[in-house]
């Protein structure tokens, strides 16, 4: 960390809104204008629309997260963790991965920790549960999806292979369809290379509270969704809940219990629960409240966007919805980060009442379900263009792909489509990458030493 008498950026979270936001700052700013400094627990961000398909195989995971300091390369990139923020003096506690937590003066602050999963106090959930909000939950989900096919093909246990070959999903919104979707398709795939393990054998099990899945593409593609995962063989169950799943034993609301070691929880996501340290105004659900400038409400030097914060949709409010939000989506965070961007340095020049304030229309979602399957909604104007299938799928990979950071990372997630074409599914699980040192170990402890009774006495050798 330098220290400067330079005016500190500092943006904390290094996700989508943040890592967008520092590099509009960068592309503005004049040489030696300021220090932008982005601290965040992970080196690096992570592009979650693609973590079904990194899960499924289609993508590395490598190819998913965009190293920071590379992108970045002419600001301050911290590993690390903001604990608190005094408002008063500008400053802010950072705890790195080692030692001790220091403070960190900053004059301008933009707050982009974004969300986390939303659970709830569910027996059970905690210790069998498998998110899906980080690439290292995506490649241990493939790991051990995969890991349950070799258990069920070596056992003769029938309860055993019914165990390790039922899957449970909680969530039927874009992260939970898409997973299931992609990982049945690597299951069936996976399948064939198995002699006793049929598709026929595996169960898959989509729960959700609400009434229907897919929300996010209106109920005549949602309906569509649902009617092929069923096709599919996946079983889903609407307007229903957990109660529990303790020792993988799970029970739903609707009354059906089954046991499975995989119960992947992508029932939605909630606002950093560190944001209520940092002092500022949150709405009701947590978010941080912002005007439609992306300023911290009541503050004039503090902003925020993306999934942490509730940002006014001036579209849908001009169309008479008084409570229109801004969703936490790709779409919105890629535009907020660029207005946010040049508002940070409209202020730093003494320009603030020049602030911009977001606006932008929805223009539609898209949602894959597999390979060659999907649905996508194209608002253009007041038209919504209804699609699903493959067209579907290569609108939902075409502008993913385009939407993924630096052409770096494009070229490489295309290339990995492109390969996919010609080449097999990978299907080996890597699970002892998740204790990489577990072999070294058994081999290096020591043996154990022979009980005293069992060693023969001195007196008795001579006897």
């Amino acid at each position: 960390m330098s220290t400067t008498e330079r005016p500190r950026i500092l943006v904390v979270g290094g996700g989508y809104v943040g890592l967008y936001a520092a590099r509009r700052i960068l592309k503005k700013m004049r040489y030696g204008e300021a220090t932008v400094t982005v601290v965040d627990p992970r080196s690096y961000m992570t592009y979650q629309p693609f973590l079904p398909e990194a899960a499924a195989g289609s993508i590395s995971p490598r190819h998913v997260v965009v190293p920071l300091r590379r992108v970045l390369p002419k600001a301050e990139v911290l590993t690390g963790r903001v604990t608190t923020i005094d408002q008063d003096r500008k400053v802010a506690t950072v705890a790195p991965l080692v030692g001790e937590a220091y403070e960190l003066p900053f004059d301008y602050l933009i707050v982009t920790l974004g969300a986390v999963s939303r659970t709830f106090p569910i027996p059970g959930l905690a210790e069998n549960g498998i998110g899906m909000k980080g690439v290292e939950e995506a490649i241990g989900l493939r790991n051990h999806v995969l890991e349950q096919l070799d258990k069920a093909d070596s056992t003769t246990d029938e309860e055993i292979r019914r165990k390790a070959l039922t899957f449970v999903f909680i969530g039927g919104g874009f992260a939970g369809a898409e997973t299931i979707g992609e990982v049945e398709d690597m299951a069936r795939d996976a399948a064939k290379y198995y002699p006793n393990v049929k598709r026929e054998d595996m169960r898959f099990v989509l729960v959700d509270a609400a009434d229907k899945i897919l929300p996010e593409v209106g109920p005549k593609l949602g309906a569509y969704g649902k009617a092929h995962l069923e096709s599919r063989g996946i079983e889903i169950h609407l307007s229903t809940s957990m109660d529990s799943c303790i020792d993988g034993h799970v029970v739903l609301k609707n009354g059906l219990e089954v046991d499975s070691n995989t119960i992947v929880w992508t029932a939605g996501v909630k606002p950093n629960p560190a944001l209520a340290r940092f002092g500022l105004p949150l709405g009701p659900r947590g978010h941080v409240d912002t005007l439609p400038t992306l300023q911290v409400n009541g503050t004039d030097y503090i902003w925020a966007a993306g999934d942490n914060a509730q940002v006014p949709d001036l579209v849908g409010r001009a169309a008479g919805n008084e409570n229109a939000w801004c969703p936490p989506n790709a779409q919105h965070a890629l535009r907020q980060a660029k207005v946010l961007g040049d508002n940070v340095i409209s202020a730093m020049r003494g320009f603030g009442a020049a602030q911009t304030e977001y606006k932008h229309a929805n223009k539609g979602a898209v949602a894959g379900l597999g390979l060659h399957k999907g649905v996508a909604m194209i608002v253009m104007g007041k038209m919504k263009i209804k699609l699903k299938g493959r067209l579907a799928w290569y609108m939902h990979r075409g502008y993913h792909g385009l939407a993924m950071p630096t052409w770096n990372r494009k070229i490489r997630v295309f290339a990995d489509w492109t390969l996919g074409m010609f080449l097999k599914r990978e299907v080996v699980s890597l699970r002892a990458m998740e204790n990489p040192r577990e072999e070294f170990y058994e081999a290096a402890k020591p043996a154990p030493q022979p009980k005293a009774d069992s060693v023969p006495s001195e007196k008795a050798k001579a006897s």
